[in-house]
């Protein structure tokens, strides 16, 4: 794949900083980041814990506010938004898929799936049915729709969490340790699941502990003591 020029780039971070204050005093957890990930890259964070790479990710998402620098994503100035029209930019850009699945465990596998739809107000109640069913129907889970969550095994909950991260056709996945509380079969093929969506183009921002996981995708972020160590610019072309 080749990838598109850094002007193009659909994630830039520029200078950022993010301290936290506590009752020891200052706590810095991002020294000055530099970051371009562009659209269609698969780019893997990987870090120690406390590395800084769970704040990176909440700075792409919005989930939290740089304390210095300029966080760019899609086009848009996240420091400019206010927090109500942050959540509506998140709910039609990004699409977040956690470690712990993060499934309502009242509402049927298609009902979650239509939720993001109903918070952005897209389309009609028909037009969401058919788009999660359509979904769950990509995810080979067509015959789960009723169900509720805890009816599914840990890999089918994370598919049907990656159906409702792609429900708004969103031009960002981002998955915070989505293979940490699989089997190593079973995140095989959500990884594989992961390099499909980018060859589609969508962009994919993993963050993992897993070493052979990372080495797999198209570029790997080192975050340590707040600081990018080790990125190469881009993704080799294919």
């Amino acid at each position: 794949m080749t990838v598109s020029s850094t002007s193009e780039a659909l994630i830039s971070l520029d200078n950022v900083v993010k301290e936290y204050e506590t009752a020891a005093g200052a706590y810095v957890a991002l020294r000055g980041i530099n970051l371009r990930i562009d659209r269609g890259e698969f780019v893997a964070i990987v870090g120690k814990s406390g590395s800084g790479k769970s704040t990176l990710i909440n700075m792409i998402t919005g989930i939290d506010r740089s304390t210095s620098g300029v966080v760019r994503v899609a086009g848009v100035d996240l420091g400019r938004l206010s927090e109500g029209k942050l959540a509506v930019w998140r709910g039609r850009t990004i699409g977040i898929i956690f470690q712990f699945f993060q499934l309502l465990p009242t509402l049927t596998v298609a009902e979650n799936v239509m939720l993001p739809m109903d918070f952005c107000n897209i389309g009609t109640a028909r037009e969401r049915r058919a788009r999660a069913a359509a979904l769950l129907e990509r995810m080979d889970l067509s015959e789960q729709a009723d169900k509720l969550p805890a009816a599914l095994s840990g890999g089918q909950q994370q598919r049907v969490a990656i159906a409702r991260a792609l429900a708004n056709d969103p031009p960002l996945l981002v998955a915070d340790e989505p293979t940490g509380n699989l089997d190593s079969r079973t995140a095989d093929s959500i990884f594989h699941l992961f390099e499909q969506l980018a060859e589609q183009g969508k962009t994919v921002v993993m963050v993992t502990h897993d070493n052979d996981l990372s080495s797999r995708a198209g570029r790997a972020v080192v975050v340590a003591d707040g600081q990018i160590v080790n990125s190469p610019a881009h993704a080799p072309a294919a």
